[in-house]
């Protein structure tokens, strides 16, 4: 019989390295811990890991129960969570999880009016940007993740919840300012700034630069949108936003706004949850209240003045 203790020893031993921190971690001593590993692997007639040196090998036995503890005991978690959200007399709990700044601002609006309309729902924002969202939803700990990049997979359901354009921007005073679009060949001798992923993450990459072979001159990243827009301000490099963040976070700085291609670069944001879970009442909730505030207001659509083509 496999219980949980079995798979939480092997997670831990697996996390933490070693017999005698996972013992802590589980808060038995180090004698109990290896007697339970010793009696679940006579019972079953396995090994599950084997010394080498100083450390710990996993046999391919104890891979197969380390891949099922991963998946189990998330689930497991997360069932406890809820159970306790109902004997406290809440009606459930909503970890969101994001996969891009702008979402942070997008996520401010919604927040409010959703914990107004919903009281009894403990509410909760891992705003760790650089962490896998897919992957964090499907081993349950996020519930719900906010992402322009959403991924086909059968146990997940992704809704966009409005459409946006990814823009350039540039001082008012740099050279492209007088432009309505720019080309890849523009952005040669540039600095470019933007946020701290991967390149493979980076719209500007993928859907523009590099089907076009070019690079930028320097490329530099900056932790907040602030800090992106006063580098720019400061004539320090240019960089790409959404522009519906733009016509608020830009407002009033010397700042203008240029389509990335003649066509421009379209993106939404979009909101996944597990199969099953959509129609989950506090989740559904969310997931209507996006969809009824839709894109974030802006008037006409238009960047500091400069109304994109």
């Amino acid at each position: 019989m496999i219980d949980r203790q079995h798979l939480a020893i092997l997670r831990e031993v697996s996390r933490r390295g070693s017999v005698t921190a996972a013992a802590e971690k589980l808060n038995v001593t180090q004698s109990a811990l290896s007697h339970t590993v010793a009696k679940f692997e006579e019972r079953h007639g396995i090994k599950i890991w084997m010394k080498t040196g100083r450390g710990l090998r996993l046999t391919q036995t104890g891979e197969y129960l380390l891949s099922v503890a991963e998946r189990v005991l998330p689930q497991m978690e997360h069932a406890e969570r809820v159970l306790t959200d109902f004997a406290l007399g809440r009606r459930g709990a909503l970890r969101v999880g994001m996969e891009c700044h702008p979402c942070q601002r997008w996520l401010t609006r919604v927040a409010t009016p959703y914990l107004i309309r919903w009281p009894d729902v403990d509410f909760d924002v891992r705003t760790a940007f650089r962490f896998d969202g897919v992957e964090a939803l499907l081993g349950y700990e996020i519930d719900l993740l906010i992402t322009p990049d959403p991924v086909e997979a059968p146990d997940l359901i992704f809704t966009p919840v409005f459409d946006y354009e990814l823009v350039l921007m540039v001082h008012e005073t740099h050279p492209l300012a007088s432009r309505s679009s720019v080309q890849p060949h523009d952005l040669i001798d540039e600095e470019l700034i933007t946020v701290p992923v991967t390149l493979e993450r980076l719209d500007i990459y993928t859907k523009f630069l590099v089907p076009a072979h070019c690079r930028p001159r320097q490329h530099r990243t900056a932790e907040t949108i602030d800090l992106m827009l006063q580098l720019v301000c400061a004539g320090r490099g240019v960089t790409v936003l959404p522009d519906w963040l733009l016509n608020e976070d830009a407002a009033g700085m010397p700042i203008r706004a240029l389509r990335l291609g003649e066509a421009g670069i379209g993106k939404s944001i979009n909101l996944g949850v597990r199969r099953g879970e959509e129609k989950t009442s506090y989740i559904d909730g969310f997931l209507k209240l996006a969809g009824e505030m839709g894109r974030s207001p802006a008037p006409d659509d238009i960047t500091n003045g400069q109304e994109l083509p």
